[in-house]
């Protein structure tokens, strides 16, 4: 390898691939999927949903969550992350709702509509997750999984 080969080949540029694969990779069959309304299936096709968006989908409890907690679960900032929760909510995905514990706060949680969508990438993420599986090989999938855990620190 020549002096400036490890730029291509180091640890955290194939990882950025990686994810960007499989981002892409579940977003292409979220916007395949039947059971997700026509509407976002078409916006995710033509591309207008991107990974970011995913953040929210990630991201979110069931039973909702403030903004703030949002972006700083997904690393964002809270600017960011409201332009995603803006977008989001024009789609129907989410809504803001008065947060029960401190009036002055909202909190962003799912519509039905984002329920449905959230189910979509679940089984985005299964099928992403079975065909990364069959590529690379059931120990491999196996070891890069815990080896992604530990470093991530969430095993």
């Amino acid at each position: 390898m020549n002096q400036e080969g490890w730029r291509l080949t180091h640890l955290g540029r194939l990882l950025g691939h990686a994810v960007r694969r499989f981002d892409e990779r579940v977003l292409y069959l979220m916007s395949h999927d039947v059971d997700v309304p026509l509407a976002l299936s078409n916006l995710a096709a033509r591309a207008q949903v991107s990974a970011a968006h995913i953040h929210i989908t990630r991201h979110l409890e069931l039973q909702g969550t403030r903004l703030t907690d949002l972006a700083q679960k997904a690393g964002m900032s809270k600017q960011a992350m409201g332009d995603l929760v803006d977008q989001c909510e024009a789609w129907g995905l989410v809504t803001r709702a008065a947060d029960p514990r401190d009036a002055r706060a909202r909190i962003v949680k799912f519509t039905a509509t984002g329920l449905a969508w959230l189910q979509a990438f679940k089984d985005a993420v299964s099928q992403a997750e079975s065909e990364f599986r069959a590529e690379v090989g059931e120990e491999v999938a196996t070891v890069v999984a815990i080896g992604l855990e530990a470093y991530a620190g969430t095993a």
